[in-house]
């Protein structure tokens, strides 16, 4: 019996040492995050994918930084010597960007070293894990579009309502008409999402410029027109914010751009709760867009369209570590339809801006054939 619990606790041993030899030993080339505030140190990243954050709070009992839309689990920072607390990330993250806010003693706080992003209905700090593919969305000296701020009148609401609206390069010098992608964000986003979060105008000017896509429009307005919690889409009321794209937003920007106005020079397209948008709006109103993008957000099936003569194509996408499997198998049910439909799968990525913007720049060069 003695010698039966030695070899149990000879194998439990040997069982936890590969654990901890199995994550790779953390290598110390940290950098400031791109998106640090100007002369901010932290936090930092690695070129393994591993985060650290150090907060200057010397009075406090404990510092967390929740990670992820919502903020839900997190690292535990210590405190050190000079009374701020640190921590490294327990492993990688996922490449591409990510919301997280700092829990100090219960409290939930933004750090104050890294700029602010809308999302989870509130402005939250940000930070970028460097991304093996980000040329698509870097930065670059080619010739660039514009993205407008604009205040449309909506009766429906009582108000006027904003949008950004991406033109591209050119547009100002040209006499010709665009078509027009409506994009919309997800839940706890607003506006200001694809533009700060997404890079959307970055990845419009990258592929122009390489002759990739032909150019159009985009339209970016806030699609949350009553409250819904986590969870609750269900309860959501498409109505409102229907109108408001269809009888508002639409007329503005069509009387205020150089616009394609038929439904061959639209398309909706939406990440999460924006793709249950999408999906309802383009079934409630199939003439009006022509090209329909659900990111991470659904799929269609081949009843819900009763007229598949109206749709010229269907992107289907979302993450390896969302539903990819779902995602695949309805493109292919809509091809065996009859359909134009692609799907694609954002490898390495769960519900998050890097699948976000890895869909976007599949889907536009697919736009407007």
């Amino acid at each position: 019996m003695r010698k039966q619990v030695l070899t149990i606790l000879i194998a439990c041993a040997s069982v936890a040492a590969m654990a901890q030899t199995s994550q790779p030993a953390v290598i110390e080339d940290f950098k400031p995050s791109t998106f640090n505030q100007p002369q901010q140190e932290y936090p930092m990243v690695n070129s393994q994918g591993y985060a650290r954050f150090k907060i200057v709070a010397p009075a406090a009992d404990s510092v967390r930084v929740s990670l992820g839309l919502g903020g839900k689990g997190g690292t535990k920072l210590q405190k050190t010597e000079d009374g701020s607390w640190m921590a490294t990330t327990d492993g990688p993250m996922d490449e591409g960007f990510h919301y997280y806010n700092v829990r100090i003693d219960g409290g939930k706080f933004n750090d104050p070293g890294t700029l602010n992003f809308y999302g989870s209905t509130r402005w939250e700090s940000g930070i970028e894990i460097p991304a093996h593919d980000r040329d698509f969305y870097a930065l670059k000296n080619v010739p660039h579009g514009h993205v407008h701020q604009v205040l449309f009148p909506s009766p429906s609401t009582s108000t006027s309502r904003r949008a950004f609206v991406y033109t591209p390069p050119g547009y100002e010098k040209s006499k010709d008409k665009y078509p027009v992608l409506y994009l919309q964000h997800g839940w706890g986003e607003d506006e200001t999402a694809w533009s700060n979060q997404g890079h959307a105008n970055l990845i419009m000017d990258n592929l122009i410029a390489e002759g990739k896509i032909k150019p159009f429009i985009i339209v970016m307005t806030y699609g949350m027109t009553n409250d819904v919690k986590p969870g609750g889409i269900r309860n959501f009321k498409i109505e409102p914010f229907q109108t408001v794209l269809i009888d508002e937003l639409i007329p503005y920007v069509d009387d205020n751009f150089r616009t394609v106005k038929n439904k061959d020079g639209r398309a909706m397209a939406g990440l999460s709760m924006g793709g249950f948008e999408t999906k309802t709006i383009t079934l409630n109103k199939p003439d009006v867009f022509s090209y329909y993008g659900l990111l991470s957000g659904g799929t269609y099936a081949p009843a819900d369209i009763s007229d598949k003569s109206k749709v010229k194509m269907i992107f289907l996408s979302c993450g390896s570590k969302e539903r990819p499997d779902g995602v695949r198998k309805a493109a292919e049910e809509l091809k065996a339809a009859g359909f134009n439909a692609v799907s694609y799968v954002s490898e390495g990525t769960a519900h998050e801006f890097q699948t976000w913007r890895r869909s976007l720049y599949q889907m536009a060069p697919l736009l407007f054939k």
